[in-house]
């Protein structure tokens, strides 16, 4: 009986939050069938820390692109007010959006703005806060406005949207386009030394940098950087925590990575592209354009996309929030991407597995629940192979690299040799976060990464020692609970 209470209770709780959302979007679908369903993110294959779409319009399973319960590229990551905002693409249908306090409990609020007549969908593009209302679209001179850049179906109009109350209502620029440039997802932000805008706007296979002094009227300024993908994202780190030493970081659309020098108007690569965060579903990156406005670090979101959801009310999911720093690494500065620190906030039950060296043939499983956060120093001698079997998803590990399936990501070496040469890589750390339906794995504290979806075939997690010999000297497995409450 206090079961059936309590569960009344919640049920009654998710309908009068259902209406509250109405009465606070009129503009909103009111058809809310979703939640009040009693599964509604709880359902079997539903991520329980990755970000996924609700339904606003109804409940169907198995939705596709452009329908209800679909999610995609990631878009306008903002800061403001106390949120941390995230929108991403129902497949240029409209923008998803979504509100957190901490990074880690998300809301979806009803969608952003949607497609229209004029100038067909709303592809992908970013959002920024004009603080000091170059744009004259602000109408409260102490709260900043939000503007958000997309771009048209049209593959060459850049348009945008605005909100002046926490992004809760937008309205489409009357002048749109601002910009009639080949061909989409524009990355707008603000460059402090120079006192203005710029965009990286992809077009034709290369990124064409474009300044503005009111995000209205735009230049482009003619460097544009080849042997680009789609979904540009560039910002500046520091090297080693000194920020008085940095670079600025080039991310492509399929998460390949360059370091270089940026003045404003030019990109200039130091750096090779490196694929070293990759997997079968990782896509889309973006960091939140507004560190300096919380707490400076650089975090990333991505679309694990091409995941499959059988039977499920959703479609696709998010990676879960990740930090880029930049490290010396044996000499040259390179990249590393971990989960947040907020993770520990989920962590309930702890099991701690017993140091065991395995050779060929052997294995240990690992203990838990169906969520998992599990750190492990490993040692693997010589010519050693190994795999973890994650209920059914294949990870292979060797001395100096990770595959899942025919995609592998090759360790960069840290270390020197005694007479100063790089010393063979060696993979010696392993974190990952198990999902329902999704792995993330980071090799040697963040160096590689790899991003997977999955739809399990068994409840268990293995090691196994293929060849050589593989010991893990400690692991840490931390049971999570769900951010869905």
């Amino acid at each position: 009986m206090i079961k059936k209470n309590l569960l009344s209770v919640v049920l009654c709780g998710l309908s009068c939050a259902a209406a509250l959302l109405v009465l606070l979007h009129p503009h909103a679908v009111a058809q809310d069938a979703a939640a009040s369903h009693p599964d509604l993110y709880h359902e079997k294959l539903r991520p329980q820390f990755h970000v996924t779409a609700r339904q606003w319009e109804g409940y169907k399973l198995n939705p596709a692109q452009r329908t209800d319960g679909w999610l995609n590229d990631i878009n306008g990551l903002i800061y403001y007010g106390g949120e941390y905002h995230a929108f991403a693409q129902q497949w240029h249908r409209c923008w998803l959006h979504f509100i957190s306090k901490d990074l880690i409990h998300w809301t979806e609020l009803p969608p952003a703005f949607r497609e229209d007549k004029q100038f067909g969908g709303v592809q992908s593009g970013t959002i920024v806060l004009d603080k000091a209302n170059t744009s004259g679209l602000a109408n409260q001179k102490e709260h900043p406005v939000m503007v958000a850049f997309y771009s048209s179906t049209d593959e060459k109009s850049q348009c945008i949207a605005y909100s002046n109350d926490k992004g809760r209502t937008w309205t489409k620029y009357d002048k749109n386009p601002v910009l009639v440039h080949p061909e989409r997802d524009p990355k707008v932000f603000w460059y402090k030394p120079g006192g203005h805008w710029v965009m990286f706007l992809y077009g034709n296979g290369a990124y064409h940098i474009l300044t503005s002094k009111n995000l209205l009227e735009w230049k482009d300024e003619n460097h544009p950087i080849a042997n680009s993908c789609e979904c540009p994202d560039v910002f500046e780190l520091p090297v080693d925590g000194n920020k008085n030493n940095t670079r600025w970081m080039l991310v492509r659309g399929n998460g390949k990575w360059s370091l270089g020098t940026f003045n404003g108007t030019e990109f200039k690569e130091e750096t090779p592209q490196f694929g070293t965060f990759v997997g079968p579903n990782f896509y889309a990156t973006q960091t939140w354009n507004n560190p300096e406005d919380f707490d400076g670090r650089r975090i990333q979101l991505a679309w694990m996309a091409g995941g499959t959801y059988p039977g499920m009310p959703f479609n696709q999911q998010m990676t879960f929030p990740c930090e880029f720093t930049l490290k010396t690494c044996g000499g040259p500065i390179r990249a590393f991407r971990n989960p947040i620190k907020e993770i520990e906030t989920l962590h309930c039950a702890t099991h701690k597995v017993n140091p065991v060296t395995l050779p060929p043939g052997k294995m240990i499983k690992l203990p838990g629940n169906d969520m998992l956060h599990v750190k492990a120093d490993l040692e693997l001698a010589d010519a050693t192979e190994a795999s973890l079997n994650i209920r059914g998803l294949v990870i292979s590990l060797a001395n100096n690299r990770l595959a899942i399936g025919k995609q592998e990501v090759t360790l960069p070496s840290c270390e020197k040799t005694a007479d100063g040469k790089p010393a063979p890589a060696k993979l010696t750390s392993l974190e990952l976060l198990i999902d329902r339906s999704s792995v993330e794995v980071f090799g040697n504290h963040g160096a590689v990464t790899m991003s997977a979806c999955m739809v399990p075939s068994s409840d268990e997690i293995t090691l196994t020692c293929n060849q050589g010999k593989t010991t893990v000297r400690s692991m840490v497995v931390y049971d999570l609970e769900s951010i869905w409450k």
